[in-house]
């Protein structure tokens, strides 16, 4: 006899990332695409389909749904694939499930029901300790490794007779602060760091201080910039993680994030694709092998290009963040740029980042292999086209803002690529010259006596100029102004 369940899935957050049955099983697919599962299944097979990527993000809002749906009496977790083992979000909900929590602090120093694992993973305070409890002892859960394996123990669950649901659903509101976004460009911004580490924060603060506030279309808002370029200059070659480490990835994740861009890998059932897998056989053609001979061939080529973007992506959906990759050598230095059409700047960029320098070193050391050219590593570019903070990491990303942001910009650096002025006074005049940073050769002259006036004209002749800069520049030339009006000598930075 078929069973007619009475029940339907009602998600509080993010429901429009789920797909929602009428059963009593919850499956949380991890990063698996939850439409490969649910293509093996009917509706009453299950109450809730959805995948779960960051156990600091995504397990707080998933518990919160689950306890507003008391008539899930099962969970099957997928975790089968290299991304799960990695971001460990599944292992995560399983310890909550076997373990429980304990009271403790945040990464962003909020008081939070802190996961007993060894992943991080945090529940708001405010839902009390009992229902957590309660939850936990309600709920039969089980691990799948495999798509295979999944299926198979959902639709046992589904020939289950029905369980009655473990009490009344249970809401937990939440509260939300709305980020004070103070005036700025929204198109086209450039920030240059030395490290990655040192360029995320300079990105983060730029983001959180005056981008847009805007819905995501998934059931959020996020925080954007557009078009943001960032010029990292001198990340080292195992690259640097702060100590304590205040970066959202950490040495292990960053072994296994590399591979995922610079190795091939097979399709699999469920995993939509690699940024390697793309770059080495997508198109039937290895990109990276064909821009290693390109520059061993013609060393100064403007045609080093690869792209992961695939026309067929506008039909398909899930296409790939990261677009286009351009590889150009000037003055036997390599450096990397790459586009990235959507990207989250706080979870993200940084193994985004550290991936992509990781690929612009194995080019470097492929070419010095094969060729006589022993190329020098230059700058890594991103352009993220969307540049986005997500509202689940506002706080995170203030609190960052708050510990590390004042220590890197008293980190002074007084090098400008624009140049250096000198500036004198003679004959009741200012007289500035605008010498190149390296040789000391003279590119410009200025003269006058209006600081002001001088200040434009030099920032109008030389716009690359550094913001600080040229704040110094108009502040040694009114001293200047002033040392002309009183009759005093002037002597530039005294």
């Amino acid at each position: 006899m078929v069973q007619i369940n009475r029940f339907y899935y009602t998600a509080q957050h993010k429901p429009n990332q789920l797909i929602c049955g009428n059963g009593q099983t919850a499956v949380i697919t991890g990063w698996t695409v939850k439409q490969a599962l649910a293509k093996h299944l009917q509706t009453s097979d299950y109450a809730v389909i959805g995948q779960l990527y960051s156990p600091t993000r995504g397990i707080n809002l998933l518990i919160r749904n689950l306890l507003f749906n008391p008539h899930v009496r099962y969970l099957v977790i997928l975790n089968a694939t290299k991304e799960d083992k990695n971001a460990g979000a599944s292992q995560c909900l399983l310890d909550f499930f076997h373990n429980g929590v304990e009271e403790s602090l945040s990464d962003t120093g909020r008081k939070s029901w802190i996961i007993l694992s060894a992943i991080p993973g945090y529940i708001d305070i405010d839902i009390d300790i009992h229902s957590l409890q309660k939850l936990r002892q309600s709920i039969e859960v089980q691990e799948a490794k495999s798509i295979t394996e999944a299926v198979d123990k959902i639709k046992q669950y589904a020939q289950k007779e029905i369980i009655e649901p473990w009490g009344l659903p249970l809401e937990f509101p939440m509260s939300t602060i709305e980020p004070t976004v103070l005036p700025g460009s929204r198109y086209g911004h450039r920030i240059e760091g030395k490290t990655i580490a040192e360029t995320w924060v300079k990105i983060i603060h730029r983001i959180k201080t005056t981008g847009t506030i805007r819905p995501t279309g998934y059931d959020g808002k996020w925080q954007e910039l557009i078009d943001l370029m960032a010029v990292v200059t001198d990340e080292p070659t195992d690259f640097y993680f702060p100590e304590p480490n205040y970066l959202p990835i950490d040495r292990s994740f960053l072994e296994e994030y590399i591979s995922q861009i610079l190795d091939d890998s097979p399709n699999r059932e469920g995993v939509k694709y690699t940024y390697g897998q793309r770059l080495r056989s997508w198109f039937g053609r290895d990109q990276i092998e064909q821009v290693i001979q390109k520059l061993i061939g013609e060393i100064d080529a403007a045609s080093a290009v690869m792209t992961l973007w695939d026309v067929k992506d506008h039909e398909k959906g899930g296409s790939p963040c990261l677009n286009h990759i351009w590889l150009r050598v000037v003055d036997n230095e390599l450096s990397l740029t790459a586009t990235l059409r959507s990207n989250d700047m706080f979870a993200a960029w940084p193994a985004n980042a550290m991936g992509l320098r990781a690929l612009q070193k194995h080019i470097r050391d492929e070419i010095a292999k094969r060729s006589e050219y022993d190329l020098k590593m230059g700058p890594l570019i991103t352009l993220s086209q969307s540049a986005h903070i997500y509202d689940d990491t506002w706080s995170n990303g203030e609190q960052l803002i708050q510990e590390q942001y004042a220590a890197i910009c008293s980190k002074l650096d007084y090098a400008d690529p624009a140049g250096n002025f000198l500036i004198e006074i003679a004959d009741g005049q200012i007289f500035v010259t605008h010498t190149t940073p390296g040789s000391g050769e003279i590119v410009g002259c200025y003269s006058g006596k209006n600081a002001l006036k001088l200040t434009r004209e030099i920032c109008a002749a030389s716009p690359a100029i550094r913001p600080d800069h040229a704040a110094y520049l108009g502040m040694e030339l009114q001293k200047a102004a002033n040392c002309i009006k009183i009759d005093k000598p002037y002597v530039q930075d005294q």
